[in-house]
């Protein structure tokens, strides 16, 4: 429905207001899902009319729509299950659980068992969260405050909490208005007209008398009613309070599968400048430019107008103060100087820079081969050609399609986001996905037969925060895959032609995907079996891919047509419309045009043998470039993360990097760096350690031995093309400066931090007595931290939200609120009357709704609610007792409990009942683990020891000890902790001896042991949430961060950094017993230390991430002895 036709809307219901019309008004407020009259809904839930309730809702949206939706009718619904059960009408309640509640127990089973229970109670208040239940008014008083803040929170909601303003009986005024013009038409108007119909135009009887004066002051259509304000209840009055859109909400245009009704109407601007649409704004052109300082709205010229009825409906409507930051670049910021050319030797299809490393380019070409280049040194890393890894794995249609015709081209390569692995999609059936390391090795990883047909696209998303694998394919299906195993998660179906590209995104929580096919349709798809959200026409109804700015707020799609013309656009995401379309494209053109986005400022696209470039707020075209020649007629291009390099292919099967300012001084300190190394292995003859260059460690050859690969690399010449121009005056400050006593520690990562400014710390908070931290955990929605002390009492650290903290997260910025019920009630467990709680194992496991805890110090288990602090339960008395907890991954009432006997006790906690008992170790339980996808539990004890176990029949698969380090006993003991990588397949292993990886038959993969700077007793370690990294504390208190992957050490963070001076002298013991990482921050982590501290650490706001490269400005490692351990490579063993 267009802008006009919705503003229509609009003024019916002002007049069916006025005119008195009540439940006309609300069929069309819930039938339009235009204007969500909050004060009638109010009104509804106040007197209990459920099903109106329900039937209004239900105009502007659905139960699975979102979370904020699914809260709103399991409150309402509850509300009414709870009132049945006051009035004591059991068979009511019954029939509301059955019919209205058992909807949300495949969401959350245990919520909807808790709320069975209540049948079971002669008073539901006697349930202790009901406690305070008054009556029925005062409840429904209460949610309605709740479900307010719902409604406001729900981007379905955007646009519509707040009517229009405008004048009282608008539409008799245009219809006036009309009638007045009619009657100046009139060949002999008459004085005073007799107006009889609106149903046919007015015309006045011919007469004979002269021509009378334009009754344009005269009420043609009867009396316009007193001034007055739709609806007349004043709660939505002028500048009605609204949620401000956040930036990173779900479009509203993802909200409906009805596309003639998409929701919205404004695009989102800035809070406090969210207007509503103006009839007018459609007749009048703009008067003020951009960046103005008025609020007028502006329209497109009148050709984008007559372009809209194309492509769908659109309101065109932006706020003539920008909505987007000030434009702070220039084009001189654009990479345009031709710096590399690289000889790929086949037609190049795709390409896509590294994320992490600027100068990595992955290629792929049409002859199905794949290659990676440094293009700083013009060196080929990898080159791989086609090849099936599995055939005899591959379905028969896809083995005859080889037989037929062997011939394969690459469709589409890809990064993943951490650059980890990568994915490759080919023209016949499958894609393949490799894993990579920084030194260019490649490795096989997954080969899935994806699609019937060609695989069109492939990329990579995070839904349910685990990678997957987004493919789409001639077979006119999207399928997403689990990029661990390779399992089919999802099947999207309802397009009918082939898929040509796939966009996956997230706003907030909400995980999406945007796909193109080729007969020009888009369609829009949530992670569920519940069909496509949108359907809508491509500018050029061919070929169209579609692509986010890289802050994610900004929706861009490119398009070209059968007959060869292009059409790039700026999406309004909140109508699903066009918000501006591109000028400066050739007509007519051979091939299909491909863009990219950088910086949130610039777009890209290759035409008529040039690159250009655009603003992304002004239509018209930038600049050009022909790259120096030898382009294609529309060339593929892809800017580099930071947007100062340009891969561009060219017609003789090669590729040209083009930079700007700052991607040409990159690529000269790379070349300095590499050719100053190269000197030095020619000269030196005493072997030095490796030097960790952009790719990983760069091996120093001590004689001529070099390979001609790296013969060739080092004697390249530092200045190349280009970049022999670049700024004297900036060339001086990157150029090695060697000289004897020269301070060669300089880096711009820290790989050591011995001081409080390198790093954030936060002591938090402790008014009670200390007693040393012997767990830590944060809760899942990272607000919280919780800490379990020897003295078995928990403490409980709560951020609060704020202007200075508006997302309410844990962080090292702000001090935290030592929580506490306003009883005062301790969260204490029982404890072992023959045992001291300091000398007893403790142990703690939290639900994943963050609301109860469960935890021991070596009495009962205990369970706690997370809100009150009270005991619900408790169970398992010793002895013996608890050492440690573990949920079930798929069924919260199981428990795995790790005993002080070296048994592992499988506990239902709904029917109190032990259901197996597992025997396997010699000594205490000290840590378990599962593995949803392997369906298996890990167990570790202090006998360091490892066994798995089946979760169907729980029966032992194997089991074995620990790898000892070399220099240590062949027979460890200690205690022995494990933890499941996110790829639920690879495991740490944490000894005081050692941290280890892992795989899931419990072969040792890497292994490093404390050494140098890093030479005490192991602590404790943990993964980041990311699983990139990994925390280890050192019984000294450093703090080690390592590469998970390959545990080369990063960063050394040394006590004397969080711990204060004044501290640190009156206890020199103190070190960190537990460390805890952030669940959402794949940088932050706490530790809980012997002394009865918490800390929270961070890096510093000037390097947001820890450690990094050693220090390359002259081509060595840092001399600081301190950081010997940093040269120190992990042992490996054998690979299985």
């Amino acid at each position: 429905m267009s802008s006009l036709s919705r503003e229509l809307v609009f003024l019916i219901l002002q007049f069916l207001d006025e005119e008195k019309f009540k439940e006309t008004v609300h069929k069309l407020e819930q039938e339009s899902a235009f204007f969500f009259n909050m004060k009638y809904f109010e009104d509804q839930v106040q007197a209990g009319e459920w099903d109106e309730v329900e039937r209004y809702l239900c105009g502007f949206t659905k139960v699975e729509d979102n979370r904020y939706s699914m809260k709103i009718f399991f409150e309402i619904r509850k509300q009414k299950y709870l009132e049945a059960l006051d009035r004591n009408d059991r068979a009511k309640a019954v029939e509301i659980l059955c019919k209205d509640l058992k909807v949300f127990s495949t969401f959350n089973e245990e919520l909807f068992k808790e709320i069975t229970q209540l049948l079971t109670l002669d008073n539901f208040r006697q349930n202790e969260q009901l406690s305070k239940y008054g009556d029925t008014k005062s409840a429904r008083s209460i949610m309605l405050v709740e479900l307010k803040k719902l409604i406001e929170a729900n981007p379905l909601f955007r646009e519509k909490l707040a009517f229009p303003v405008f004048k009282a009986s608008r539409l008799r005024t245009l219809i006036n208005q009309s009638l007045n013009w009619q009657h100046q038409l009139c060949k002999n108007p008459r004085p005073n007209p007799d107006i009889k119909t609106l149903f046919i135009d007015h015309t006045c009887n011919s007469n004979n008398g002269g021509r009378g004066p334009p009754p344009t002051n005269s009420s043609l259509a009867g009396p316009i009613p007193k001034a007055g304000v739709f609806p007349p209840i004043g709660a939505h009055g002028p500048f009605q309070p609204v949620v401000a859109p956040s930036a990173g909400a779900i479009a509203g245009w993802m909200a409906t599968a009805n596309p003639s009704m998409p929701h919205g109407a404004v695009a989102a601007g800035p809070p406090g400048l969210v207007q509503p649409p103006v009839a007018a704004a459609f007749l009048k052109h703009p008067r003020t430019p951009p960046g103005g300082p008025g609020l007028e709205y502006q329209m497109a010229d009148s050709e984008h107008l007559m372009k809209r009825a194309r492509v769908g409906p659109s309101d065109e409507l932006s706020f003539s103060g920008s909505t987007h930051p000030p434009n702070v670049y220039s084009p001189d910021d654009l990479p345009k100087t031709v710096v590399r050319t690289l000889n790929q030797g086949s037609n190049v299809m795709c390409m896509d820079f590294h994320p992490q490393h600027q100068t990595i380019l992955l290629v792929g070409t049409n002859i199905g081969e794949i290659s990676i280049w440094e293009v700083g040194s013009r060196e080929r890393m990898v080159h791989k050609p086609f090849k099936v890894w599995d055939l005899s794995a591959c379905s028969m249609p896809f083995q005859t399609t080889l037989v037929k015709d062997a011939a394969v081209s690459v469709n589409r390569c890809i990064w993943a986001p951490d650059g980890s692995i990568l994915g490759v999609a080919f023209s016949k059936h499958i894609v393949q996905i490799y894993t990579y390391n920084p030194s260019g090795e490649l490795r096989h990883h997954l080969e899935i037969d994806a699609h019937v047909g060609g695989v069109n696209d492939i990329a990579f998303a995070h839904p349910n925060k685990q990678l997957s694998i987004v493919t789409c394919g001639d077979d006119k299906t999207i399928k997403v895959w689990d990029a661990v195993a390779g399992r089919k998660q999802y099947t999207f179906e309802g397009h009918e032609a082939p898929v040509y590209s796939v966009c996956p995104h997230s706003k907030e929580t909400v995980q999406f995907i945007f796909s193109t096919a080729i007969d020009g349709k888009i369609k829009a798809w949530l992670y569920d079996c519940l069909g496509s959200r949108v359907d809508y026409d491509a500018p050029g109804l061919w070929c169209t891919t579609m692509a986010y700015s890289a802050d994610g707020t900004r929706l861009f799609s490119c398009g070209t047509s059968r007959e060869g013309d292009a059409h790039l656009v700026e999406w309004n995401e909140s109508e699903g419309s066009i918000k501006r379309e591109y000028t400066g494209f050739r007509k007519r053109s051979m091939g299909v045009v491909q863009f990219d986005t950088t910086r949130n400022r610039f777009l890209a696209a290759g035409d008529e043998f040039q690159i250009k470039f655009w603003d992304m707020d002004n239509l018209n075209m930038l600049t050009v470039t022909d790259a120096d020649e030898k382009l294609p007629s529309r060339p593929r291009l892809r800017f580099n993360k930071e947007g100062s390099l340009l891969a561009v292919t060219t017609s003789d099967n090669g590729i040209k990097i083009l930079a700007n300012g700052d991607g040409q001084r990159m690529l000269l300190r790379m070349l300095e760096s590499r050719s100053y190394e190269g000197s030095r292995a020619f000269s030196d003859t005493v072997k030095v350690p490796a030097i960790p260059g952009p790719l990983g460690p760069i091996p120093n050859a001590s004689s001529s031995m070099a390979s001609a690969t790296e013969r060739e690399r080092m004697q390249t010449p530092i200045s190349i093309g280009n970049l022999a121009n670049a700024e004297t005056s900036k060339v001086v400050d990157i150029k090695p400066r060697i000289a004897d006593g020269a301070d060669n520690t300089k880096s711009w990562k820290l790989p050591e931090i011995v001081d409080s400014s390198h790093l954030k710390a936060l002591r938090l908070p402790d008014s009670m007595a200390a007693s040393k931290v012997v767990r830590l955990i944060y809760t899942n929605s990272g607000f919280s931290l919780l800490a379990l002390a020897s003295s078995a009492i928990h403490k409980l650290w709560k951020w609060q939200r704020n202007e200075r903290n508006p997302s309410g997260k844990s962080t090292a910025s702000i001090v935290p609120q030592l929580w506490q019920p306003t009883n005062g009630a301790l969260m204490s467990n029982d404890v072992n009357e023959n045992k001291p709680a300091e000398e007893s194992a403790a142990c703690i496991a939290l639900s994943k709704n963050d609301s109860y805890v469960m935890s021991a110090s070596g009495g009962k288990v205990s369970l706690f609610n997370m809100m009150t602090f009270k005991v619900m339960t408790t169970f398992m008395a010793p002895p013996p007792a608890a050492t440690y907890l573990a949920f079930h991954p798929q069924d919260n009432n199981i428990i795995a409990i790790g005993m002080e006997d070296s048994t592992i006790q499988i506990y239902n906690v709904r029917v109190d009942e032990v259901k197996s008992k597992l025997k396997g170790h010699q000594k205490q339980i000290t840590g378990l683990a599962f593995s949803q996808t392997l369906n298996i539990l890990v167990s570790s004890g202090a006998d360091a020891q490892l066994c798995i176990w089946n979760i169907s029949g729980w029966e032992k698969r194997k089991s074995r000890s620990i790898q000892s380090p070399p220099g240590h006993p062949s027979s460890l003991v200690g205690e022995t902790k494990v933890q499941f990588h996110n790829d639920q397949r690879h495991l740490l292993v944490v000894h005081e001896s050692q941290i280890a990886i892992y795989d899931h038959q419990l072969e040792c993969l890497k292994l490093w042991s404390p050494r140098e700077s890093l030479s005490a007793p192991i602590s404790s370690a943990i993964y980041s949430c990311d699983g990139l990294l990994l925390f280890t504390g050192f019984s000294d208190g450093a703090v080690g961060i390592f590469d998970a992957d390959s545990l080369r050490l990063r960063c050394r963070v040394a006590p004397s950094a969080y711990i204060s001076s004044s501290i640190s002298s009156s206890n020199n013991t103190a070190y960190p017993m537990v460390i805890a990482a952030h669940p959402s921050d794949p940088n932050q982590f706490a530790l809980g230390m012997s002394d009865g501290s918490v800390h929270v650490i961070e890096p510093a706001d000037a390097d947001p991430k820890w450690g990094g490269s050693a220090p390359q400005e002259n081509g060595t490692l840092a001399s600081n002895p301190s950081n010997s351990a940093l040269n120190s490579q992990p042992s490996e063993t054998p690979s299985r």
